[in-house]
């Protein structure tokens, strides 16, 4: 990496981390509120760090930027039934896609890189993709180790059992083999008292 590459990738970390900072919803990490969103881009890139160590630049701002201010879009302004969920989804991924495109352009990137990018945060192309995959992968790692647990403590009165598989099953679905195979080799921390649902999920 160049001079001008280390620089531009130091300024775009710099920009993401802020703007994730604004986040004014918080979850406290060792006894410190931080910035829920600041803290979901440092899981990403640790995450990646591990699952993929090799990664290139795209891959390494695609992740940290993947929920980029995302409370600015709240799935509240939408119909709560499957059509605003999806209008949603759609919607979010381009806000997502369009902010960090902003964000690149100002760390001094070219819009080669920048299109990349914007391709992988708006998960354009899943499984054909390679930029996307790796953000797809990388995100449902982040969910089964950080935040699936808490999700299913939400909704466990709501979801039956044959509804939490259903969720597993989708969400493994969109996982490369690759990262099957990271998941299920101890290298990250599955929540352990649904180690029984995510195995039965998998048969």
């Amino acid at each position: 990496m160049t001079q001008v590459q280390q620089q531009s990738y130091e300024k775009a970390v710099e920009l993401i981390d802020a703007a994730n900072n604004e986040d004014p919803n918080t979850e406290e990490v060792d006894g410190k509120e931080v910035a829920k969103e600041w803290l979901y881009g440092q899981r990403m890139s640790d995450m990646l760090a591990v699952y993929l160590p090799d990664a290139d630049d795209v891959a390494k701002l695609a992740v940290r930027a993947q929920h980029i201010q995302r409370w600015k879009s709240p799935r509240k302004d939408y119909p709560m039934n499957r059509k605003g969920y999806h209008l949603w989804r759609t919607n979010l991924y381009k806000f997502h896609a369009e902010t960090v495109a902003n964000l690149l352009q100002q760390a001094g990137y070219d819009e080669a890189f920048i299109e990349r990018v914007k391709l992988a945060v708006a998960k354009k192309s899943l499984k054909t993709n390679p930029d996307t995959q790796i953000v797809e992968d990388v995100a449902a790692l982040v969910f089964l180790q950080f935040y699936m647990l808490d999700f299913y403590k939400k909704f466990s009165t709501e979801y039956d059992k044959e509804k939490w598989i259903d969720i597993i099953q989708r969400t493994w679905k969109k996982m490369s083999p690759q990262a099957h195979e990271f998941a299920l080799s101890g290298k990250i921390e599955l929540p352990e008292s649904l180690v029984p649902l995510i195995q039965e999920a998998l048969q």
